[in-house]
């Protein structure tokens, strides 16, 4: 039997929550506006109207059929990559968790099957593993792509990686599978995989008991030292046990600061906007 458990998705104020057919598709959604941050530029928002989401997990866990899908009040289906808000306004973003820390099987939303639950990724039909346990909470930001179209000249010229945007939360609290936590972004790891830009946003949830201290990159340094070094080495390494290279990062190998991580989600989540308005190739990705 499907276990069904509740999460809270904080509601936003900052989105027209009135049902409408949406024009980047046709299916039934919410009104988007812009949303306008200290930094005048705008964000592409799609707000569910119920903050109340649903859970639904079908299929045991670590099994090629196991999905975790999004439901709203009513019971619908919902992308957890389209139809969750990015922004709640004044700096604070919405972060779905795949991978709870101190795991290793390796979760992620679907981004080519409807309602994009979130699955264990698969390789030549086998479920896939890292070879040993992240240590922060890991996921996405709702409502953001890397476009594989567009080259970061910034970057060594990578091109995006065809997923929405990565989230390492470094909170002490392990989080479960699916849970939506606001989040506060810290820094920025330009990583690059096999040629291709894949961003990993350092943030922490505004519940962890250190949220208050952290406000930039350097307040991860003095209160949760050696963190930024960790992740890096950690994602710049995993792959090594598997007999492959190790990854690389862009921008000197550092971590960029706060305004630096904040570009990037606008950014990305210009990109995410053209694509549902499928003002862009959208390949095998799913739109709803």
């Amino acid at each position: 039997m499907a276990a069904t458990r509740v999460i809270t998705a904080a509601q936003t104020t900052s989105c027209f929550l009135l049902q409408t057919k949406n024009s980047c598709g046709g299916a039934l959604r919410f009104n988007r506006r812009a949303l306008v941050l200290k930094s005048k530029r705008p964000f592409s928002c799609s707000a569910i109207y119920n903050p109340q989401v649903k859970v639904k997990e079908e299929g045991q866990p670590e099994t090629l059929d196991y999905r975790v899908f999004f439901l709203d009040g009513s019971g619908k289906k919902v992308s957890p990559w389209h139809d969750i808000p990015l922004t709640l306004g004044d700096g604070v973003f919405n972060f779905i968790v795949e991978i709870p820390k101190e795991s290793k099987a390796k979760m992620e939303v679907a981004t080519d099957e409807a309602s994009t639950p979130i699955k264990q990724d698969t390789k030549k039909g086998k479920l896939r593993y890292y070879p040993y346990n992240i240590n922060w909470n890991y996921g996405l930001l709702p409502q953001t792509w890397e476009d594989p179209s567009q080259a970061n000249s910034e970057v060594e010229g990578a091109f995006g990686d065809n997923d929405p945007v990565d989230v390492v939360e470094i909170g002490e609290a392990q989080r479960k599978i699916g849970e939506v936590l606001r989040i506060k972004p810290l820094a920025a790891l330009a990583m690059i995989d096999e040629g291709e830009l894949d961003w990993k946003i350092v943030a922490i949830s505004l519940d962890d008991p250190k949220a208050h201290l952290v406000n930039d990159v350097d307040d991860v340094e003095k209160h949760f030292p050696g963190t930024l070094t960790a992740i890096r080495d950690w994602f710049r390494d995993y792959k090594i046990p598997d007999g492959k290279p190790a990854n690389r990062f862009g921008l000197g190998d550092k971590p960029a600061n706060k305004d630096y991580a904040l570009k990037i989600i606008h950014e990305t989540n210009e990109s995410w906007s053209k694509l549902v308005k499928r003002s862009v190739d959208a390949g095998d990705l799913s739109l709803f």
